[in-house]
């Protein structure tokens, strides 16, 4: 696991011109200074993070990662339908300041675990975009024509939420916005028609990985996610406010134990290209490990948002989210299970 951590220095400092506009966070090398209006952040390879204010140098041990970020506002434009993309919302959000009560920002973990060199604001409205929808799809958040006030307040809370939790920042405004004049609806129809005529027989289920040469990156992207990320998923469920009775509770015991016993898998997961020790697995199980490593991110998605909705929940919703999460975490346990497996067997569905 050690390799997925290793830092690759920079000879000269980023252009750091486009931060606050085009570019929301960048990739610093070893005695970068942080430039005005924006905030470091340096990663250790076990992801403890720690902030570095403006204008200080960047001093970083063998094995830590840094980044600046400029805090915003940023304004970008959602397309909460993927069947409808005419309907928008217009954004404006900001990266939360330090929050004393916690241990580590969201939004450093963010940039520890999922971050590249660059992180664009296109970009990241494009992964706010799609936890909306999928969210959406899954009837975890309600935008129903004719919204009614009520509803629009009841979306816009578990929405803000949402991004609260998943990526640590703060919505300032949202609202309803028509896109009509920017949809070319020809190209889109034309795209769609391209992409179904060129899809294989039998495509794997969303994962974006066409040859063996793609699944090393995407591997070990989604196991530093695992690997960073669940012991935080794991602190956020335990937090989790139970009303008295023994039921809830023994429950929720068995959600974290199972949840630990993942994390435990995550942390001894075997190399991507090994089937054992001197023995190299067949590219084409190479592929079939990344894309049970990416559908284990996709569930990771899942568990962040299922932490917004405790977050808001009463006392009554408490027995329903738990069945969810037990959903959560047996394709978490599944996938894992799978990406250790060094002899081809047919894929399972996530459930």
């Amino acid at each position: 696991m050690i390799g997925l951590f290793k830092r690759h220095p920079k000879a000269t400092p980023p252009d750091t011109t486009a931060l606050g506009t085009a570019t929301l966070a960048l990739r610093m090398g070893s005695g970068c200074t942080v430039p005005k209006g924006c905030t470091g952040v340096v990663a250790g390879q076990g992801g403890h993070t720690r902030r570095v204010t403006e204008g200080s140098r960047m001093v970083l041990a063998e094995t830590e990662n840094a980044f600046c970020f400029h805090p915003g506002p940023y304004a970008v434009d959602l397309a909460p339908f993927a069947a409808a993309p005419e309907l928008g919302l217009r954004l404006s959000f900001a990266v939360d300041g330090p929050d004393p009560r916690v241990a580590q920002q969201r939004f450093d973990l963010f940039l520890a675990s999922e971050a590249g060199d660059t992180l664009g604001v296109c970009e990241f409205a494009a992964t706010i975009e799609g936890a909306l929808q999928r969210e959406l799809a899954l009837g975890h958040l309600a935008l129903p024509p004719c919204t009614t006030l009520d509803e629009w307040n009841t979306f816009r809370g578990g929405f803000n939420q949402l991004l609260y939790t998943r990526f640590g920042i703060s919505v300032d405004d949202c609202m309803p916005v028509d896109l009509g004049d920017r949809i070319d609806y020809a190209q889109m129809l034309l795209a769609r028609a391209v992409g179904v005529a060129d899809a294989p027989a039998a495509p794997e289920q969303g994962v974006p990985i066409g040859a063996p040469s793609d699944a090393i990156g995407a591997d070990a992207k989604a196991l530093r996610r695992l690997f960073l990320e669940l012991p935080c998923v794991m602190h956020g469920m335990r937090m989790a406010v139970l009303p008295p009775g023994q039921a809830l509770f023994q429950r929720h015991a068995a959600l974290l134990q199972r949840l630990d016993s993942v994390s435990l898998s995550v942390n001894t997961m075997p190399a991507l290209e090994l089937a054992a020790p001197g023995e190299m697995l067949p590219a084409g199980r190479q592929l079939a490990r990344a894309r049970h490593s990416l559908r284990a991110g996709a569930a990771l998605d899942e568990a962040w948002a299922l932490l917004a909705r405790l977050g808001l929940a009463g006392d009554t919703d408490l027995a329903a989210l738990f069945d969810d999460a037990d959903r959560i975490i047996a394709n978490l346990e599944c996938e894992c299970a799978a990406r250790r497996v060094a002899i081809v067997l047919p894929e399972s569905e996530p459930a």
